[in-house]
């Protein structure tokens, strides 16, 4: 939302706690006598169909609750697949859950071979102390060796990267008829768009995979070429999604309100409805990819997932987190003085505990955080100065809250330079700062450099804009006619 960003601007766990203690005490018992097994998998099983039993009724209370607001049937559509998600993941609990699985070794070993790391999978089963008599295990050993041997190292120079904004949730709200209709008609996707593309990738073999996974840097800041291994048909991807601030101008436009960790420990949205209520559900790319995921562990390359990528001038991950909010400084734009006489008990250390805790299990669960520039920055057109106060900012109001980053993606789709590679008083302050990985945006397939100083990636927007004008470009990844959402008001408007 460049566009309506920058005006805004000028105008003015308990559950999360209980599967990690779960997931340590497993660890400690299958260290003890053998004896202890059979008790283990006893009373595995009886805690595994009481989280069953809990999530379905879980489900049940949102379904009931979403059937009295038939009103907004385009959200309705959305979180009823969200739902339906997570109803199939209960019932898949106990064949693969996470790295903590209650079924013991052998279908932890499968979960990781699931994901692509084979030396994991073997060195998990060898470790334990019946290996050598245990038939079973053995032969499990053979087949991760034999899929292992079958893969193959992708040239790291074909790997692309496609990236999103916040999702619509509500249609009719987004594209209501003002101001702000075509700015989201261009650069946002909307929930039917987006479970429709992240199916249609998973069907043609895409696996997500970090940018840690491409290229790894030494402590003196040097670059190292990195290598993806994987089995023959699948086709490795970045993933990585924008703005994740929910910022104040899309209230009331059918968008989730922040991120938040629920009663069972995941990361969903809450979303506020018409009549003030607050729903819980997957409403966002971070709660959907972490539900694929749950029922497709091969979608992501050793349980990696996105990039998130964070502004600071209105807090983050729908957190009020900046110190502006606090200190109200003369100059506070008019968003931020409406919302905070909507808040009177306003406690920045409250908003900044919750921001951390949410970071915190995205990071728990694969999510990388980089840096948007605190202001929404265009790199290409600002001064050296100006975006050394910028970092400054960043650096102060949210590395703290996401423990740092060394991934920068720039906004307004610009770069420091064209094609050649960096140089210039920009690059060596940006590196000064400790940033090894850069992205921006690029209309191609692929856009890599891995350079002894730094990694570059080209990006690809999947948002109405591309998908109405340039649905060729995007064929190797899905069919941009099939996923076009109907509710989206025709003509895109054109860039410029």
């Amino acid at each position: 939302m460049a566009d309506i960003d920058k005006e805004k601007r000028e105008l003015s766990d308990e559950e999360y706690e209980r599967r990690r203690e779960m997931r340590r005490k497993r660890m400690a018992l299958r260290k003890k006598k053998q004896k202890r097994r059979k008790l283990l998998k006893r009373v595995v099983c009886v805690a595994g169909v009481v989280i069953l039993v809990s999530g379905l009724g879980y489900a049940g209370m949102q379904i009931r609750e979403k059937g009295q607001k038939q009103e907004t049937g385009e959200r309705q559509k959305a979180a009823d697949k969200g739902k339906e998600q997570n109803t199939d993941l209960q019932s898949q609990e106990n064949i693969l859950e996470e790295t903590g699985d209650s079924k013991g070794p052998l279908e932890e070993a499968k979960f990781y071979a699931a994901q692509y790391d084979y030396d994991k999978a073997i060195a998990r089963l060898k470790q334990e102390p019946d290996y050598e008599n245990n038939p079973e295990m053995q032969k499990a050993v053979k087949e991760f060796e034999e899929t292992k041997a079958s893969c193959v190292s992708w040239p790291l120079e074909e790997v692309t990267h496609v990236f999103y904004h916040t999702m619509i949730v509500d249609t009719a709200k987004a594209f209501d008829g003002d101001y702000k209709e075509a700015d989201y008609n261009q650069v946002m996707t909307t929930l039917e768009e987006f479970n429709k593309i992240t199916q249609t990738m998973y069907d043609k073999g895409y696996v997500m995979v970090s940018i840690y996974d491409m290229a790894t840097v030494d402590e003196n800041g040097n670059m190292t070429p990195g290598e993806i291994l994987l089995p023959p048909g699948k086709i490795p991807f970045v993933l990585s999604q924008d703005d994740v601030s929910y910022y104040h101008y899309m209230e009331g436009d059918g968008y989730p309100s922040k991120l938040v960790v629920d009663k069972e420990g995941k990361v969903r949205n809450e979303y506020i409805e018409d009549d003030g209520s607050v729903s819980i559900g997957d409403y966002d790319m971070v709660p959907l990819i972490d539900r694929f995921v749950e029922q497709h562990p091969d979608f992501s390359y050793r349980g990696a997932k996105g990039i998130i990528a964070l502004t600071g001038y209105n807090g983050i991950l729908g957190y009020r987190t900046d110190i502006s909010y606090e200190t109200r400084p003369e100059d506070l734009d008019r968003d931020k003085v409406k919302w905070l006489e909507e808040h009177p008990d306003f406690d920045l250390d409250k908003e900044r505990e919750e921001a951390k805790k949410v970071a915190a299990a995205m990071k728990e669960n694969g999510w990388l955080f980089a840096s948007h520039t605190w202001g929404h920055q265009n790199v290409a057109e600002a001064s050296l100065e100006k975006l050394q106060a910028d970092t400054q900012r960043f650096k102060e109001n949210v590395d703290p809250l996401i423990g740092g980053t060394d991934i920068i993606i720039f906004a307004f789709g610009t770069d420091l330079t064209n094609y050649e590679d960096y140089s210039g008083d920009k690059f060596e302050y940006f590196k000064s700062q400790g940033y090894n990985y850069y992205c921006n945006v690029d209309s191609s397939k692929y856009f890599v450099q891995i350079r002894d100083r730094y990694f570059r990636q080209g990006r690809r927007n999947l948002d109405g804009y591309r998908m109405y004008y340039n649905p060729e470009m995007l064929e190797d990844l899905f069919d941009a006619k099939e996923v076009f959402d109907p509710a989206r008001p025709t003509p895109v408007k054109p860039m410029g």
